[in-house]
């Protein structure tokens, strides 16, 4: 697809109303369990290891993940489960949820806040529901077709008409140099009117939210993104791969309110 081709259609299964009350009550259930554990951990001085991949692990990543598998395979265990720690169950059944247990674990051994849990829920290999949790600040965003929310009060993108009036948030500035064209992400970081270095989940939040703009991750996996296609999508936004195709098996996000997203796409792949 060309970068300069509009993209109408969503990429987040519709979701029933039936549906959307069951599972949103037991994400509730999901991240109070998330959230004490991550409570416990936090400032607690607890050990880093680095895994292959030389991103940091801690007990409370294993743990909070642990924890979450067991109730959801207690309540629903026919159903998949994809974690960052543990690896995939069933992952090919029609209903499965993908959980990053810490999404931010630099910014959370750190000691900063901007970390939270995300937990998303896929049919048949589409998200129909999307949380992220930060359990310091006690805020849940939840996405879905019908729309994204904030502690259950509804959260909308705001206009930005043009990249000069944006501001443009992204996670690594040097993974975007080194997987993408970095020459290219300066200058559009110098077009935009403020740029900040908030990524991680903090830079959807503040897209869903109304704080910010444009969020740009240059490199993830399953677990960093399907919780993210319904909050951003459900907040009236949009969100593709770095070439603004589906989300859906990308390896980096371009999200953005809408309107300024073919300008930004066009703007990282000259």
């Amino acid at each position: 697809m060309s970068s300069a081709q509009p993209r109408t259609e969503g990429f987040t299964k519709p979701i029933t109303p039936a549906q959307l009350s069951e599972f949103s009550a037991f994400i509730d259930k999901l991240v109070k369990i998330s959230g004490a554990i991550i409570g416990r951990h936090y400032l607690s001085g607890v050990a880093v290891d680095t895994k292959s991949d030389q991103s940091p692990v801690t007990a409370a990543d294993r743990d909070t993940e642990q924890a979450l598998r067991a109730a959801i395979a207690a309540s629903y265990p026919d159903h998949g489960i994809i974690g960052e720690e543990f690896g995939p169950h069933q992952q090919d059944a029609d209903y499965c949820w993908v959980i990053d247990p810490i999404d931010g674990t630099k910014a959370f051994v750190t000691n900063c806040y901007i970390f939270g849990t995300l937990i998303s829920l896929m049919h048949q290999g589409r998200p129909i529901l999307g949380a992220l949790h930060s359990p310091l600040m006690n805020h849940l965003l939840l996405g879905s077709s019908a729309g994204t929310t904030l502690n259950g009060k509804p959260v909308r993108m705001r206009s930005c008409a043009s990249i000069e009036q944006a501001m443009l948030l992204a996670t690594d500035h040097w993974d975007i140099f080194k997987y993408h064209d970095g020459p290219a992400f300066e200058k559009l970081s110098r077009q935009a009117r403020l740029y900040r270095g908030w990524g991680d989940c903090h830079g959807y939040f503040q897209l869903a939210t109304g704080g910010a703009d444009i969020m740009l991750d240059p490199i993830l996996k399953i677990w960093d993104i399907m919780s993210f296609i319904p909050i951003i999508e459900g907040a009236g936004g949009r969100i593709t791969d770095w070439q603004g195709n589906s989300p859906i098996g990308a390896s980096a996000i371009v999200a953005t309110g809408g309107a300024i997203h073919d300008a930004v796409i066009r703007a990282l792949n000259p």
